[in-house]
């Protein structure tokens, strides 16, 4: 009987260890703070428990290697630095940096890496222009991509690199109202709040075919939008405004 119940504690260990959960509610600054998650089914926060983390002079670095990771935060602080990494499919990613507050996420720096397929990034950065100098780059090697992306603030810069092979015969990926080919990318980029001096700036470096891409910039100085498109089929609409 004691060994048929270690088999049992066994098998329902080994269950539960495909799973990686973290939840952190975190309030105070020099947050320096650093995940590595390895395995199926990763998640930081989710749809209905975000990750909280709150104060001022953050670091905040995470690698996820597996299928179906998912990173759901929330982050208030006037000044955070970010290294995300992600190697897998099916990566779904939602950062709300100060979206509705107005009083943080003054200085950003993010820099996001992922290899792999059916991935998804929401970000919403700033509110009412607070984001004033915002750095962000995704780096994305894979198919079927989807970034939604909204910065408000002064000075913001974006850089997107995709390589898109544009070889998975799926369903077609959509981001807000742009809607790719099937195996492309599908990007919505909205930049919002008056430019200083040195204006906004999205630099996109895109190769793959079948992809869609709607680019919203407005202030009122020197914007910049600066694009390489190396594939077919390629769907493009920009808009600015000063």
């Amino acid at each position: 009987m004691r060994s048929i119940i270690a088999v049992a504690i066994l098998l329902i260990s080994v269950s539960f260890a495909q799973a990686n959960d973290i939840y952190i509610n975190q309030i105070g600054d020099n947050l320096d703070l650093d995940i590595t998650q390895d395995g199926n089914n990763n998640q930081f926060g989710d749809s209905t428990t975000d990750v909280s983390l709150n104060g001022d002079d953050m670091t905040f670095a995470i690698t996820q290697t597996g299928n179906g990771n998912d990173i759901a935060a929330l982050i208030n602080g006037n000044s955070y630095t970010g290294t995300w990494q992600f190697t897998g499919n099916t990566n779904t990613v939602a950062l709300d940096c100060d979206n509705t507050n107005g009083t943080n996420c003054e200085n950003i720096t993010l820099n996001i890496t992922t290899t792999g397929d059916s991935n998804a990034f929401t970000f919403a950065v700033g509110t009412n222009a607070d984001a004033d100098g915002s750095t962000i780059a995704f780096t994305v090697d894979g198919d079927n991509n989807v970034f939604s992306t909204t910065v408000d603030g002064e000075s913001a810069a974006l850089t997107v690199v995709v390589d898109n092979e544009n070889t998975v015969n799926s369903a077609t990926p959509t981001a807000g109202s742009v809607t790719a080919g099937a195996g492309g990318n599908a990007l919505d980029i909205d930049i919002t709040g008056d430019g200083d001096s040195a204006g906004h700036t999205v630099n996109l470096n895109i190769t793959g075919g079948g992809s869609s891409y709607v680019i919203n910039q407005s202030g009122v100085n020197d914007n910049m939008i600066d694009g390489t498109f190396n594939g077919d089929a390629q769907d493009v609409d920009i808009t600015q405004s000063d």
